[in-house]
């Protein structure tokens, strides 16, 4: 990239190298957790190494409790 690109600040390259992860996550109607899961694994090796790694494993941890112990749902309450 020359100097003169800008860069996308919402889909940077680690983002959009192969299919863009917004429409991967958005396409397979991923849910928050799920998502946050593949964009952090996507881009951990490109960005911030294993501090995403361990972002990843936290949303993982989350969707693992939550499918565990499912939250009322709000119009259940």
């Amino acid at each position: 990239m020359s100097s003169h690109e800008i860069q996308d600040p919402i889909n940077p390259n680690y983002y959009t190298d192969g299919i863009e992860v917004t429409k991967f996550i958005m396409s397979w109607e991923l849910n928050f957790n799920e998502g946050n899961i593949v964009k952090y694994i996507c881009r951990w090796r490109n960005k911030n190494g294993v501090e995403d790694l361990k972002k990843a494993k936290k949303y993982l941890e989350l969707l693992i409790e939550h499918e565990q112990n499912p939250y009322p749902r709000k119009e259940d309450a």
